[in-house]
């Protein structure tokens, strides 16, 4: 709006002091030309110059080469007196519009004298339209406001729309009341279905998963139970070994189907998170290295689903000391990040399979170790759905150290 008025007004006071400019100018230049007409018949003009309104004097030694003189750049209006003057008085030889703010001095060749005229500025250009620029001033400032009232009161609801978005990324829902444009309720309101949708989607898949999970843990108490009354043998042994594995990946099952919905926020230590995962994997006789390199600020807490976390961290964990013997987890901690990486020195992941390595029931064990064990794949993607409900991410590579995987849990801060 502010350059719209700016070019209005600069068109319209040039048109302005172009066509007025000249029109006066034209009519001041009848007079000179008349004075000029006298003077060479030897006519004294001097009164008749002055009922004009117009100083006269002879100059002697008149400087006809000299150019003539803007008073300014801006003198928008001086450019047109000058040129007018020049077309309608052949006589005139320089015009001067710098000696005096509120006069213009024009020189003309009467026989090789020269006669000088002053005629004040007012008689040959506009004045400048002061009053115009200030309404187009106040008016720029008070359009300005109201547009930008108008349009915080219009991006105040995208915002709200943003941020209900990012938060249901994040695993959250954020009341939302659809306001604003039109265009922006019908966003909201489709924003709203949508999130109800897969809210509904999800809490059925649960209830599924959850159910076939009771369902099968029946039967599966009373086979073990059936099994401990049966005589010990090698048969025994491995069957009781299956039954084991088919609890654990119903575990599996449940704990993918879960997620983190259900759990709320808290302000959580990464260091002290990291030193309790170290203990357990410690306890439960593996040896894991904790180093924190780069973590200038492990203290500081940051805002997360602790139980989530720390069983992502622990599925990165069971994974690397399945397929390596050595571990290494590490805590890294910069400009609104923290990031976990666990590094092990098994046979790693090939490039072109780290991304179907966390889809969900994705096994790779022709490239891993098939004697490490087995699993129904959910570890990695259980790990990576977390990492992603809390707006992060989990990233597959090569371990410069180990040489094995690099598998880094990377949250916002």
């Amino acid at each position: 709006m502010v350059l719209i008025q700016v070019i209005v007004g600069v068109v319209f006071v040039e048109r302005l002091f172009q066509d007025v400019s000249r029109q006066m100018t034209k009519a001041a230049s009848i007079d000179i030309k008349h004075l000029i007409d006298l003077a060479a018949s030897d006519t004294d003009i001097l009164k008749i110059a002055k009922s004009l309104q117009i100083d006269t004097i002879w100059v002697d030694d008149p400087a006809f080469d000299a150019p003539d003189r803007y008073r300014d750049f801006f003198d928008f209006a001086g450019w047109y007196v000058i040129e007018t003057l020049h077309e309608e008085v052949p006589e005139v030889q320089m015009v001067d519009l710098a000696r005096s703010r509120g006069a213009v001095y024009v020189l003309a060749n009467i026989n090789g004298n020269g006669l000088e005229f002053r005629i004040s500025r007012n008689r040959v250009s506009a004045r400048n339209p002061h009053q115009l620029l200030v309404y187009m001033v106040f008016s720029a400032f008070l359009l300005s406001v109201l547009a930008v009232l108008f349009l915080s009161n219009q991006i105040r609801p995208i915002r709200r729309l943003s941020r209900a978005a990012e938060a249901f990324g994040k695993g959250q829902s954020v009341p939302l009341n659809p306001r604003g444009a039109s265009e922006v309720r019908s966003a909201a309101t489709a924003f709203l279905s949508m999130r109800a949708r897969i809210e509904r989607q999800i809490e059925q898949r649960t209830m599924m998963l959850s159910g076939v999970s009771h369902d099968l843990r029946t039967p599966l108490t009373r086979l073990k139970l059936s099994m401990s009354l049966i005589e010990a043998s090698d048969e025994t042994a491995m069957i009781q070994q299956d039954l084991l594995e088919m609890e654990d990946i119903l575990d599996e099952f449940l704990a993918f189907a879960r997620g983190d919905s259900e759990e709320q926020d808290e302000r959580v230590s990464p260091r002290a998170l990291a030193e309790e995962l170290i203990k357990k994997s410690n306890y439960a006789g593996r040896n894991v290295t904790l180093t924190f390199e780069g973590a200038t600020d492990a203290d500081a807490t940051v805002k997360m689903r602790r139980s989530a976390v720390h069983r992502a961290i622990s599925n990165l964990l069971s994974n690397a000391l399945k397929y390596g013997n050595k571990v290494n987890l590490n805590l890294y901690t910069g400009e609104g990040f923290v990031e976990f990486v666990v590094e092990d020195d098994g046979p790693g992941i090939s490039e072109d399979q780290r991304e179907t390595a966390i889809k969900p029931f994705a096994r790779l064990e022709a490239a891993r170790n098939q004697d490490k064990g087995a699993g129904v794949g959910l570890g990695l993607a259980i790990a990576a759905d977390i990492a992603l409900s809390h707006g992060g991410n989990l990233i597959l590579s090569k371990s410069d150290d180990l040489g094995g995987l690099k598998a880094g849990l990377r949250l916002p801060r």
